[in-house]
């Protein structure tokens, strides 16, 4: 079901009034318009502390209120231990909204922009060792948890498109890397192994059927791993502007229209190979289950729903591919859902510290899950790349 603008907190999820009054300092430091009239927590992130400020604006004419406007903005608190140079992800954030507000695609495409502090033009706020920032807010706007139908496909595709689109021309030497190592998978099965090794050093360590089964199909799979490194290392592919995390929530669809309107999360944009955004976007729209699917057996790769995505992002994005992009699309959705598997699993090696669990064996279970769509992927390699080669121009 379509939740609003990045999963709004229950309305009954009321701050405490110290916090409240410690929030609205750091919300007045920025240069937004009217007086604050509520503060709310906002989404369900795993990363940032998200809220919602609510301002009210009254305009007057010839001393008379005409109309109060409600404008809202996003205030974040960023986690310094995820981006420990914060400063470099506004950057980047900041050279996205130049440009594309220097070179429109859309009229109906919004791009999130920072809000300055007052009397200056920098766009955070460095407040006792913690880092704010203020965001736009996307009106009437909604997100999917999970994909239902193939035109909603369409449109989560086709807002990857448009963002490729608009940012295939910004320099990679202009933004900065905020996340080295981010999806490249090689380094991630490096970190794999060396945790496998810990775990398995420890006496009597215990290895379940489960984690067992894990293990042997990553070690089956381990000679693909550089598959698009290795392109990239030959220059078949090469580096670009890249979102780093356009799963399906991070899509946001007009309320009315249901057309795409906005990408958001965008901390993660850096120079990388477009292919781990395509890939990621097909692994998270074309899994109805989704991630947390208690039934793995129920788990698969919805062709159907792969080649809507595709087909929207192609209406936006085929101008900017070459043949050698069209020619790793397949080993991208393929290898970017073993990739998220193998940090699962990696992390359930070391006692669950990165991702959030709500069991000693989530993160186990969250592995299987994207191994099965793996095999799933693999099982339908020939009619994926099939739909690829319909749509190569």
């Amino acid at each position: 079901m379509p939740v609003t603008h990045a999963r709004i907190a229950p309305s009954c999820y009321l701050l405490e009034s110290r916090v409240l009054d410690v929030l609205k300092a750091i919300a007045t430091q920025f240069q937004i318009g009217g007086v604050i009239i509520s503060i709310t927590p906002l989404g369900e992130g795993n990363v940032n502390e998200t809220y919602q400020v609510t301002c009210q604006e009254n305009i007057f004419q010839d001393q008379i209120l005409q109309e109060q406007l409600l404008r809202r903005y996003v205030m974040q608190r960023i986690n310094t231990a995820v981006f420990p140079r914060p400063e470099l992800v506004m950057a980047n954030i900041n050279v996205l909204a130049n440009h594309v507000a220097s070179h429109p695609l859309d009229k109906d495409w919004v791009m999130p922009t920072a809000i300055p502090i007052r009397n200056s033009d920098q766009t955070w706020l460095e407040r006792e060792g913690q880092f704010w920032r203020m965001l736009t807010f996307v009106e009437n706007a909604q997100t999917l948890q999970t994909i239902g139908s193939t035109q909603e496909a369409q449109q989560v595709g086709r807002a990857l498109g448009v963002f490729h689109h608009l940012v295939s021309d910004i320099p990679t030497d202009a933004l900065a890397d905020t996340l080295p190592g981010f999806h490249v998978t090689p380094g991630y099965f490096q970190t794999f192994q060396n945790g496998l090794a810990e775990a398995l050093a420890t006496p009597n360590a215990p290895i379940s059927q489960e984690l067992e089964t894990c293990l042997k199909f990553v070690d089956q799979r381990a000679g693909r791993i550089d598959v698009l490194e290795a392109a990239l290392a030959r220059g078949e592919l090469q580096s670009r502007p890249i979102h780093g995390d356009p799963k399906v929530n991070n899509v946001m669809l007009c309320s009315t229209s249901g057309c795409a309107l906005a990408m958001i999360d965008l901390d993660t944009v850096k120079p990388g190979l477009v292919h781990y955004d395509i890939g990621d976007c097909c692994r998270s729209g074309c899994n109805r289950q989704g991630e947390e699917s208690e039934d793995i057996n129920a788990v698969f790769f919805d062709l159907g729903l792969c080649q809507a995505i595709l087909e929207g992002y192609l209406s936006a994005a085929k101008g900017t591919l070459n043949n050698h992009d069209f020619d790793y699309i397949y080993d991208a959705i393929h290898l970017i859902t073993f990739e998220l598997g193998l940090r699962f699993l990696t992390d359930h090696l070391a006692g669950n510290v990165y991702f959030k669990v709500n069991r000693p064996d989530h993160n186990l279970h969250r592995a299987q899950v994207q191994f099965k769509l793996v095999e799933s992927i693999e099982q339908q390699e020939s009619s994926i790349r099939s739909i690829v080669e319909r749509l190569r121009p």
